[in-house]
């Protein structure tokens, strides 16, 4: 009887095929355990840009020099001689006060001075006619030719007439102080410029009645407009941050692509309480020569405490990454000095120390320890696959109803 030959090249090709099975098998799970290792992490690529650490507020712009020009005597405003925008120079006539009570004191003063100055006159010669009289008195009480009495006569008139002397020429002092006054009052009623500007505000109208007998009214208001402050009123958890002479710029809302630059020149040591919230002011001057700049304009103010250009940027996230599970991952590693980030090497984050320079809320300057394009971590994602299945008792329970 003849035997069958076995079919070896048949199971040779079988054994071949299982064997390529399994190798596609093996790989495809690499490459699988590979991916899902990676996906679940968060990355971002190291970039370069600029960065700054600043310090944000809110100010307001005022003319860094003005004066409110006012009145200090009282009466009818008569003439005005500007309005609100004029520009003025020092020196320059600006209100009129009605000068006739103060020109009236003026003449009077000047009538009763001449008075005195007369009267004055007359006592002078009085006096010197005494003063001739006791003198020959003197001689002649000398050679017996005189007596006592008619010698005391003589004296007595002579200390009365320089008594009288006196007294007219403290009058005379005391009615030329008066004028002095009243005339400074005439001059007060024409009222001028104390600095060269623009007039900005204009508080009294012509024919109005002024009293300055407390405190003196305000006619009009002179700005020098060429150089502009700020106003910028930073919280209490922020002002301790500010230095003296540190840079800041701003923006306004009119203009907001446009950033102007300054050095902080003032914090005032007053704070002032809004609902609660401690603010001080901080204070920077900017130069305003197009004069686009105007009064109480709002101005986004950005006080910087550091900065750095073209720096290798990663996002604040990524630094201090853990590559543990659980409660601790994703925090920051405070048992350790410096910074580390976790970098992809092959789908796998690898820690690695890096120095870090200027850092904000949202990104950090990497010194060195990394280039530009690596791939750092900066979370970790859920892991779906952990999430436990309803069990079989629980699947498709139905619930209890409700009490």
């Amino acid at each position: 009887m003849h035997k069958p030959r076995p079919k070896r090249p048949r199971l040779i090709a079988a054994l071949a095929l299982a064997l390529a099975v399994l190798a596609a098998g093996g790989a495809s799970w690499w490459w699988l355990s590979r991916g899902n290792n990676a996906a679940k992490w968060i990355t971002a690529k190291a970039s370069r840009g600029d960065i700054e650490d600043t310090t944000t507020a809110l100010g307001t712009l005022q003319p860094l020099e003005y004066v409110d020009v006012g009145t200090q005597v009282s009466g009818q405003l008569r003439r005005i001689f500007v309005q609100v925008g004029d520009q003025v120079t020092q020196g320059q006539p600006l209100a009129e006060i009605d000068p006739t009570v103060y020109g009236s004191k003026v003449e009077a003063g000047q009538a009763n001075l001449q008075n005195l100055q007369a009267q004055l006159t007359e006592k002078q010669a009085q006096a010197a006619l005494a003063e001739e009289l006791f003198g020959r008195q003197q001689r002649m009480l000398a050679a017996n030719a005189t007596s006592q009495e008619a010698f005391q006569n003589a004296q007595t008139t002579l200390k009365a007439a320089k008594a009288q002397v006196a007294q007219l020429q403290a009058q005379i002092v005391q009615v030329q102080s008066t004028l002095k006054g009243d005339q400074a009052n005439l001059g007060y009623t024409k009222i001028y410029a104390p600095m060269t500007g623009t007039v900005v505000s204009q508080a009294a109208r012509q024919g109005q009645t002024l009293v300055a007998s407390q405190q003196a009214p305000t006619i009009v208001r002179i700005a020098d407009l060429s150089t502009m402050s700020v106003w910028t009123q930073v919280s209490e958890a922020d002002v301790g941050k500010l230095k003296l002479g540190q840079p800041v710029y701003f923006t306004t809302l009119g203009n907001p692509e446009r950033k102007r630059t300054s050095t902080l020149r003032q914090i005032l040591p007053t704070p002032e309480v809004l609902n609660n919230v401690v603010l001080y002011d901080a204070l920077f001057d900017v130069p305003n020569p197009q004069g686009d700049l105007g009064i109480q304009m709002s101005a986004q103010v950005f006080f910087v405490h550091a900065s750095a250009e073209n720096a290798i940027l990663v996002p604040v996230s990524a630094l201090n990454q853990t590559q543990g599970k659980g409660k601790g991952a994703g925090k920051r590693d405070k048992g350790q000095g410096g910074d580390t980030v976790l970098v992809m090497q092959d789908g796998v984050p690898q820690p690695r120390a890096v120095t870090v320079g200027v850092r904000n809320r949202v990104q950090a300057q990497v010194v060195s320890g990394l280039e530009e394009g690596e791939e750092v971590v900066v979370g970790q994602r859920l892991a779906e696959a952990g999430k436990a299945p309803p069990s079989q008792g629980q699947r498709g329970a139905v619930p209890p109803p409700p009490r």
